[in-house]
């Protein structure tokens, strides 16, 4: 079988699982989540072992840590994918939802209620615990969902869409619901975006060339998951040792992840007192600085400190590696966001009130914190359970896509015979 005829089956079963999944009652969406929980421990042994092919095949290319450290499945992940799935189960089911009812003057009864998007085409890169995620979010939103990882992954993602599916057959519910393209080949992806057809929406989770590429090719809508250049703006009058362990978490815990801060903005007026502890701070924990002029001139320059070049305001390091900015006031911060930033993660550190209000209302991003780390833009620690996706676009769904962003509503009308004039 070719690649097209081979692409097309599989978004065929996926069209043809959706009116199964739609009618599925939360009881069984909930008892097959829990299932699915239950295989990953038991199947635990096959998985990290199939993972641990990918990660050698990686070493061998001489990948970097943080890209290791998004592929590298343990005993803690699989416990944490296990978790998310249960987390899932006990969310409430947004499908079916009436969010709204009102009557017409002519006696119409009109409302809404929410329905499932139809066939997700879910394409990403390295990390595989999201195949988990995006399965477990589709098929409690009613979704059936087509999983494209990367060839870096591929073997560990085929034995985590093996459990899946061992379950699904258990449970009586079509193969086509959870379904991976068994394929690192290009050629795939290309044909999988010509299908709008049968594919209702296509969510791209990975680099900025992927994310890129996605979206010149789809022919049908496509919601990005674009990459993360978040920023924190350190403000006068901060309170510095909640400010040194905020920026220290946001860049250090994870620095290989989307919402991990990529640019640090220090208003002038602290910048000679804070900048030189929170610089220490960075260098001890490994982190290479790329400064502006003025922020070289308090911390001084050699190794690990080096000057900042107009291309390090918009990259997505991805690596310890930090861009750091002095500037005037909250104005010049915001400006330097709306210039460079990708709408993902902002935070502001302050003790004001009235300026941390001005900053949620007037930054455009996905989520703003106020004294928080960037890190908790994640659907997980927001309550949702778990997310297939940040977006980073307005239509349809902006910041993390949980249950309900994977759900769309349409009208319904109850009527006693009434024609229109």
């Amino acid at each position: 079988m070719d690649m097209k005829a081979h692409i097309t089956r599989i978004a065929r079963q996926a069209q043809g699982a959706c009116p199964a999944l739609a009618a599925l009652n939360s009881r069984k969406k909930n008892q097959t989540l829990e299932s699915m929980a239950r295989a990953l421990g038991q199947q635990g042994r096959m998985i990290l072992k199939e993972n641990a092919l990918d990660l050698k095949e990686a070493e061998k290319a001489g990948q970097s840590k943080a890209f290791l450290d998004r592929l590298r499945l343990t005993d803690g992940t699989l416990e944490d994918m296990a978790r998310g799935l249960e987390e899932v189960a006990q969310l409430p089911d947004p499908v079916g939802e009436v969010t709204g009812m009102w009557l017409r003057p002519n006696g119409l009864q009109v409302g809404r209620r929410r329905i499932p998007l139809g066939v997700i085409g879910f394409i990403y890169e390295s990390r595989p615990n999201v195949t988990v995620d995006a399965a477990g979010l589709c098929l409690k939103s009613g979704n059936a969902v087509i999983l494209k990882g990367g060839s870096e992954a591929l073997r560990s993602n085929l034995a985590l869409t093996k459990v899946l599916q061992e379950v699904l057959k258990e449970e009586g519910i079509p193969l086509g619901a959870v379904q991976l393209i068994p394929t690192a080949e290009r050629e795939a992806t290309t044909e999988l975006l010509k299908l709008e057809e049968y594919i209702d929406v296509v969510i791209p989770r990975g680099g900025e060339s992927l994310i890129r590429a996605v979206t010149a090719q789809a022919r049908m809508p496509v919601l990005k998951h674009y990459k993360g250049v978040c920023h924190i703006f350190v403000d006068k009058g901060a309170d510095p040792s909640m400010a040194y362990r905020i920026c220290l978490n946001a860049k250090v815990q994870r620095p290989g992840v989307c919402n991990a801060m990529e640019t640090l903005l220090v208003h002038q007026e602290i910048a000679q007192t804070f900048l030189p502890e929170m610089v220490k701070r960075f260098r001890k924990a490994g982190v290479e600085i790329r400064g502006c002029p003025q922020t070289l001139k308090i911390v001084g320059t050699g190794k690990g400190l080096l000057a900042a070049r107009e291309e390090d305001w918009t990259e997505e390091y991805l690596d310890l590696i930090l861009a750091v900015r002095v500037v005037k006031g909250m104005p010049e911060a915001i400006a330097h966001i709306q210039k460079y930033g990708s709408r993902h993660t902002e935070a502001i550190l302050t003790k004001d009130y009235d300026r941390a209000h001005e900053f949620v209302n007037t930054v455009d991003s996905s989520v703003v914190l106020v004294n928080a780390s960037t890190r908790f833009n994640d659907g997980n620690q927001l309550g949702l359970g778990a997310e297939i996706g940040i977006s980073t676009s307005k239509l349809h769904a902006f910041g993390p896509m949980g249950l309900n962003e994977l759900t769309t509503t349409k009208f319904f009308v109850f009527g006693q015979g009434q024609v229109r004039t």
